[in-house]
């Protein structure tokens, strides 16, 4: 993603410790959840400039990208468990719900609480999504899509919920919650493997009311682990993440090189 200059980051301890990469910020001004929902994810992008769309939407009688899916990740920082995540992906009448569960632990012992229920047409484009976080304070928050618009809630316990809506000219947006790391599966899956090569994607941080762009590469087969994987860098200026698949497509883990954290699969 392209990062803001008019956003200055905050790094707290908390943030540092769980969060996917050292240069992340825990917080931004103008963020939705700021002060309340524990780590963010990304060094957030400007609004102002659109990302190029990977993957045009297919015809409605096309193959679904998904296959149902359910599992557990282990959440690590340098090999020390933290936390775990619960998902599932599957199928309902003609469009998709994927959920995710994440609990874990900051090294001063708060606990970090995170949900996410994202509902895709077949060709993964977002349609509707509700999430609910927790650590100092809880808040909640949903994100209705349609035709590129999303339009954005979030109750963070005040007198009136905040709302914002953004338009990213492509019905294809990747949504990557803050703590909800599934979510990478899913942009695994939309992924055009058969174009292959670096594709950009227009994304929305939820939690933070935030969109920005990424880009997403094939690396081919790797080993990590105690296997080997079809391999996909997702990466901005300031982040690289690597996002390890089966041949199914399924993602069986995620690594961030630059802070030692591992997401696996049980």
């Amino acid at each position: 993603m392209i990062r803001d200059k008019h956003f200055p980051m905050r790094l707290s301890g908390a943030a540092l410790a769980l969060s996917l990469a050292a240069v992340l910020a825990s917080t931004l001004p103008g963020s939705a959840a700021s002060g309340s929902t524990g780590f963010s994810l990304w060094v957030f992008a400007s609004p102002s400039r659109p990302a190029i769309t990977a993957r045009a939407t297919s015809p409605a009688n096309a193959p679904s990208v998904f296959s149902p899916d359910k599992g557990k990740f282990r959440i690590t920082i340098s090999g020390q468990q933290v936390g775990s995540e619960d998902f599932e992906i599957s199928a309902a009448a003609d469009f998709w719900i994927q959920r995710s569960s994440m609990n874990a632990h900051s090294p001063d012992g708060a606990n970090i609480k995170a949900s996410g229920q994202l509902k895709l047409s077949a060709d993964g484009a977002p349609m509707r999504y509700d999430w609910s976080a927790e650590a100092q304070k809880k808040a909640t928050g949903f994100v209705d899509f349609a035709g590129g618009m999303a339009k954005c809630t979030a109750d963070l316990g005040g007198r009136a919920p905040l709302r914002k809506d953004f338009d990213f000219k492509s019905p294809i947006v990747a949504v990557l919650d803050n703590n909800l790391y599934y979510q990478f599966g899913v942009l695994a899956r939309v992924y055009d493997w058969k174009a292959g090569g670096k594709q950009t994607f227009p994304v929305l941080i939820p939690q933070d009311m935030i969109p920005g762009s990424i880009s997403v590469e094939s690396l081919g087969p790797q080993q990590a682990g105690n296997g080997r994987y079809e391999t996909l860098r997702v990466s901005s200026p300031d982040l690289e993440i690597l996002v390890y698949v089966d041949a199914s497509h399924r993602m069986m883990r995620l690594e961030v090189p630059s802070s030692n954290v591992t997401i696996e699969r049980e």
